[in-house]
């Protein structure tokens, strides 16, 4: 079985410092991401999906965690066909989305050649943890209208090209990629080029919704669980992921993730369940049901 790593998709959420589960003395940003790399050898970034990161911030990150922690990092919203506010560019690039006339815009809209501009400096903002051997995935989640099709394909290869040799792992939101009639598609179409396939925990009967089909397509495997909350479609994030994972699924998921780990190098479990401590505790829980760091 390969070496299986647990952690969460957020340390620095509001609620999980109002809720006590940092100690005191974790008082400032650098306290709090020294105290949780204590806990977890891995983490997920997921405020770079709202903004393009500094280096600075990558260079602080790398500075304050040990030796063999990993970052995985949640690629800017542009990317990945979100709509993206003008503000989250830098002030140099918001010229060309404004002159998209959108506000959100879409990355169809805008200008290629600031487009790979944001590319660049997205990369190279990530590079202090690259050089630092602390950059894990860069995590590529595409959205409900991204369905599967040859020019939806051929855009995740362009992604990830223009990501080598970093390395990133691919989340659906469209269920067509994982429809009966097309998942051992997609899950070859993965394999072949060696791109990590994000297996997901998430409520069902939405219309984005996946099932959780658990496979390992290249030497990374990747499990985010989302929870289960009742309030799924809600704007607010808290409500959304405000889910905790009751011991019994736990016991459930634990020899699903070892059969995982089985086919795969190494394995990413993130717990995105981020309201108060629920990831925490959860990534805790099935940490020590695996015997995993």
């Amino acid at each position: 079985m390969g070496h299986i790593q647990v952690g969460t998709a957020s340390w620095t959420d509001r609620t999980l410092i109002a809720s006590g589960w940092y100690p005191p003395e974790a008082d400032t940003p650098a306290r709090r991401l020294q105290f949780y790399a204590r806990q977890f050898p891995l983490v997920e970034v997921d405020a770079t999906y709202y903004a393009l990161p500094a280096e600075q911030t990558a260079t602080l990150w790398a500075e304050r965690t040990p030796a063999g922690f990993t970052f995985n990092i949640k690629a800017f919203s542009l990317f990945t066909q979100h709509p993206t506010r003008v503000a989250a560019l830098p002030a140099d690039l918001r010229g060309a989305a404004q002159a998209t006339g959108k506000d959100p815009f879409y990355l169809r809209q805008l200008d290629p050649a600031a487009a790979e501009q944001a590319w660049d400096r997205f990369l190279a903002a990530l590079e202090p943890l690259e050089q630092a051997g602390k950059l894990g995935a860069i995590l590529l989640q595409f959205p409900q209208w991204f369905p599967i099709s040859r020019a939806s394909k051929d855009y995740i290869l362009s992604c990830a090209r223009r990501v080598a040799p970093r390395r990133v792992c691919i989340e659906f939101r469209n269920r067509t990629w994982m429809t009966p009639d097309n998942q051992q598609e997609t899950l070859k179409f993965l394999a072949d080029h060696e791109l990590p396939y994000v297996c997901v925990d998430m409520p069902q009967g939405y219309p984005t919704s996946i099932p959780p089909v658990l496979a390992a397509t290249s030497d990374l495997a990747v499990v985010r669980l989302h929870g289960h909350s009742d309030k799924w479609t809600s704007r607010d994030i808290h409500e959304r992921f405000g889910y905790r994972y009751s011991d019994a699924e736990l016991h459930e998921w634990a020899p699903r993730i070892r059969g995982l780990a089985e086919g795969a190098a190494v394995t990413h479990v993130l717990f995105n369940n981020c309201y108060s401590d629920y990831a925490q505790v959860n990534a805790r829980q099935l940490a020590d049901l695996l015997g995993a760091d």
